[in-house]
């Protein structure tokens, strides 16, 4: 089995501490002698349920490939978010281009309010319990995205919220 492992080049592809969700998938044209030539832009955003998240975009002449792309920008570009009891320490907003998002801490069981890419990046961020609504005038999942990301990355990590937290 393994000698046919390596004669075919296939490998056991490891398990990924971070789940993966798409958010958006758009197909854009460029216009090319003899026609229009078609590409794909996808945002993806993961994150391992515990603290950690992040969104990537990616572009490519197939969805598979822009899919890929985007997990591993989103990968790279992860951040952490401090958690205090299943939601966040304070009220925060984030603004990306015309994108406007308010997210608020919440009682525990209260459970998550959000819609769209605010609700997607907070599941899998493991915020359980978070009120948050869109406010900007767009309706670019992306953008949204960007601006709940820039929301997350302001919140400040407070003494009571660095005692709860696991060391590494």
């Amino acid at each position: 089995m393994v000698k046919r492992e390596r004669k075919y080049g296939f490998r056991a592809r490891e398990k990924s501490e971070f789940d993966q969700k798409i958010l958006d998938i758009r197909r854009t044209a460029r216009v090319v002698a003899g026609g229009r030539r078609f590409s794909f832009r996808v945002t993806v955003a993961v994150g391992n349920r515990r603290g950690k998240v992040g969104v990537g975009l990616g572009k490519g002449p197939d969805v598979a490939t822009a899919i890929e792309k985007a997990a591993y920008q989103a990968r790279k570009y992860i951040l952490e978010v401090p958690l205090d009891k299943e939601t966040i320490p304070q009220e925060i907003e984030g603004r990306f281009s015309a994108a406007y998002v308010i997210l608020k801490p919440a009682r525990e069981g209260r459970g998550l309010v959000a819609g769209g890419p605010i609700r997607i990046i907070a599941e899998l961020a493991g915020i359980k319990n978070l009120p948050a609504k869109i406010l900007g005038r767009t309706v670019n999942k992306m953008n949204n995205a960007r601006a709940t990301m820039e929301a997350l990355r302001k919140l400040k990590m407070t003494n009571a919220t660095a005692s709860t937290l696991p060391k590494n």
